[in-house]
């Protein structure tokens, strides 16, 4: 059994360690809200994008980019990993990567893009330190057109033969989890099925000079603005899920704390009651 000096000394460790959790929660609960009123703001832009994109697709007879052509047979696949750069967020990181590793096991030889730090690690453990990486902190935009620019460098020189996204997504406060999301090639058909979906009257649109150049400017900003908008996502589900994380590491050091204290008086109460029995031993020692 632990002395009281051990408990009383287990005790301060655990406040100590109960005041770095709570003030985590509270950056964290600050942070995300930043992180999800950049993500509304960015919702907007991301279906506009998309539907214009449909819109292009469906009005123009060839379409002669790069990105809507099959990639080279035989090449390795392109994976863009992306992660928060810190910890402390439970399971946020590993999730991801796990997911990252099964599309590895299922494309062998996979070629990977790390966004964050986890990332960049992961990869490396995967015997892949030489591949580009980059932080997830910072000026996002940037980030986001240097990975698009590396990708579809090679991509169209036939190194990669398709470009994904493996990430996490934001379903709720209390849940994250990774997706797997096809970039490029960018299938007519897949275009076609979700202009189809959606609802609601089309208005008539122009394209000037034309369709087939609009189309083939607005593809790279498509695959940049697509990166941008997972990295903001990323942030706001790394701050969810190290918000979740450190409240119940609070309360687990809360629970710690009152066992601590309930044991360290048991242990005290035992030391007195054991001098008592002695002194107690003693004087009918003396007597006797």
């Amino acid at each position: 059994m632990a002395s009281v000096r051990e408990l009383r000394d287990r005790i301060r460790s655990l406040k100590n360690t109960q005041q770095i959790t709570k003030a985590m929660k509270q950056v964290a609960a600050a942070k995300i809200r930043r992180a999800e009123q950049a993500q509304k703001r960015t919702r907007p832009y991301a279906e506009t994008i998309a539907e214009m994109l449909s819109d292009l697709v469906a009005a123009v007879s060839v379409v002669d980019h790069p990105f809507m052509k099959e990639g080279k047979a035989g090449a390795p696949h392109g994976v863009i990993l992306m992660t928060a750069d810190k910890g402390l967020a439970g399971a946020f990181n590993s999730n991801v990567i796990r997911a990252a590793e099964i599309y590895l096991a299922e494309h062998p030889g996979a070629r990977f893009y790390s966004v964050g730090v986890k990332a960049r690690n992961a990869v490396r453990r995967l015997g892949q330190s030489d591949r580009p990486s980059w932080v997830l902190t910072g000026n996002k935009l940037e980030t986001a057109r240097a990975v698009a620019v590396q990708a579809t460098q090679d991509f169209v020189a036939g190194q990669t033969s398709a470009i994904v996204l493996v990430s996490s997504t934001l379903v709720s406060m209390m849940s994250q989890r990774p997706r797997t999301l096809p970039l490029v090639p960018i299938l007519k058909e897949g275009l076609a099925s979700s202009r189809e979906r959606q609802s609601g009257p089309k208005g008539a649109v122009e394209f000037m000079p034309s369709p087939e150049f609009v189309l083939s400017a607005l593809l790279p900003k498509y695959l940049e603005f697509t990166i941008y908008s997972a990295m903001l996502e990323t942030d706001a589900a790394f701050f969810a899920a190290q918000l979740i994380a450190m409240s119940n590491a609070t309360d687990n050091a809360a629970k710690a704390i009152d066992e601590s204290t309930i044991a360290m008086n048991n242990a005290r109460q035992a030391a007195i009651t054991k001098e008592l029995l002695e002194i107690v031993a003693g004087a009918e020692a003396l007597a006797g």
